[in-house]
């Protein structure tokens, strides 16, 4: 399938387009032509496919969602979403949304009825309301809400009308702006059932229709990679394994994750499936600033690259930007303009390269994972798919090394170099990808 083989990348769009934090319901802002300047400049990096956060109407974040059918007014209208669609499709990206059917805003319609008409209005079966409790808002009613957050009003999915209601939302979406995805927020408290009802209804519009699932914990969730539920979940195990791997000279940490999770034996979680692949997104701090040995940069997005599973590449993490949690994750989620696009031009080239080099392999694609050599500071495995076999050989040493992988002649397919695949030599901080010839 189309998303197998393509790099993602992820846009926040209330905080790329510089919107306000609040959403006064006011007047139109016209900011999506801030996203739509981007597209050559993805299309020229490797982006197969944008995975958007947020659009639609919501008070504040995105995740408080107030309209399933309308882009939120600070970033645009319906039909101006609908044109940026078509820009991506005509450079050959294809376009998922973030859809969060778990909980809404308090001025979600539905939950307004329910406070000013309590038990007279049958939208009160949207919600888990208790009637006889009373909310930190002094509602004289209390609610389920999403992990203690009150703003976020818990939706009751096992209602009819309302799963009738948010399939008819996704239909919409796909029919009126044609997306190719979905990423499902908080996917793990999605009950089975739910996904297998969504996977339905998306089949009978688009038969490639891709679907992603957010789950941030580190258990065994295959069971949602099926051709009934999803196609793939964040993969935060991965994630945290290279980080803290890089940041205490420790590669063991990420190579056991990796074995864990791909490799050939028969307790490996998901062997033959493909998880969503990050080195940062919007709710964690970005690589640059979380990656204490910064001359591992680019080894971190080569691993990114190469390890099983579709890359996805936060926006402006290509500029090495930085960013940490404070103030309410803003810092994460920064205004495009803000971004220095001029201080690591060698990782867009990296980066660049990386997405060229796994859109022409498909053992990087689709190949199965096999460790060949682990030491603290260095670390070698290889990916192998039909006849085609890759050697990916990386070291986080601040001085040169010489893996041995008693391999055959190779091709080093970031410089082109052929090269004996004996002994890997490896400069301090860097890597190789080798395609035996």
């Amino acid at each position: 399938m189309w998303f197998d083989e393509s790099m993602f990348y992820q846009i926040y769009p209330l905080g790329f387009c510089g919107a306000e934090r609040e959403n006064d319901f006011g007047e139109v802002r016209h900011r999506l032509s801030l996203i739509e300047a981007e597209i050559p400049r993805l299309k020229e990096l490797g982006v197969g496919a944008v995975l958007f956060n947020p659009l639609f109407e919501s008070e504040r974040h995105g995740y408080d969602t107030v309209d399933f059918y309308r882009i939120d007014r600070r970033l645009g209208t319906n039909e101006e979403f609908k044109a940026l669609v078509e820009k991506f499709h005509e450079a050959g990206i294809r376009v998922v949304l973030d859809g969060v059917f778990n909980h809404v805003g308090r001025a979600f319609p539905p939950f307004k009825e329910v406070l000013e008409k309590r038990e007279g209005t049958d939208y009160r079966f949207w919600f888990n309301i208790n009637f006889w409790g009373n909310s930190r808002y002094n509602d004289g009613l209390d609610y389920e809400n999403w992990e203690g957050h009150p703003e976020l009003v818990k939706l009751r999915l096992e209602n009819q009308d309302l799963q009738n209601y948010l399939m008819d939302a996704v239909r919409f979406w796909i029919r009126e702006f044609q997306i190719d995805g979905l990423r499902l927020d908080v996917c793990y408290l999605l009950p089975p059932w739910f996904m297998e009802l969504l996977r339905r209804t998306v089949n009978a519009e688009k038969s490639d229709f891709f679907l992603v699932g957010e789950v941030i914990h580190c258990g065994n969730f295959q069971q949602n990679i099926s051709p009934e539920r999803l196609n793939s979940i964040t993969n935060y195990e991965c994630f945290k394994g290279m980080i803290s791997a890089f940041n205490s000279d420790n590669l063991f940490e990420i190579e056991s994750s990796l074995t864990r999770l791909f490799s050939s034996q028969p307790w490996a979680l998901y062997t033959g499936k493909r998880m969503l692949n990050f080195v940062d997104n919007h709710d964690v701090i970005r690589a640059y600033t979380a990656l204490k040995e910064k001359r591992n940069l680019l080894n971190l997005y080569t691993l990114l690259f190469t390890m099983p599973g579709i890359p996805c590449v936060y926006y402006g993490s290509e500029f090495g930007a930085e960013g940490d949690k404070s103030d309410l994750d803003y810092k994460l989620r920064p205004f495009i303009g803000d971004i220095d696009k001029t201080g690591h031009p060698e990782l867009v080239e990296h980066i660049k390269k990386l997405a060229a080099i796994r859109k022409n392999s498909r053992a990087l694609s689709y190949g199965a994972y096999q460790k060949a050599t682990i030491m603290n500071r260095n670390f070698s495995f290889i990916r192998e798919h039909e006849g085609e076999r890759i050697i990916v050989a990386i070291n986080i040493e601040d001085h040169d090394c010489t893996i041995r992988v008693e391999e055959a002649e190779g091709t080093d397919l970031l410089t082109g170099q052929v090269r004996n695949l004996n002994d890997i030599y490896l400069p301090p901080f860097t890597t190789s990808i080798y395609r035996r010839n």
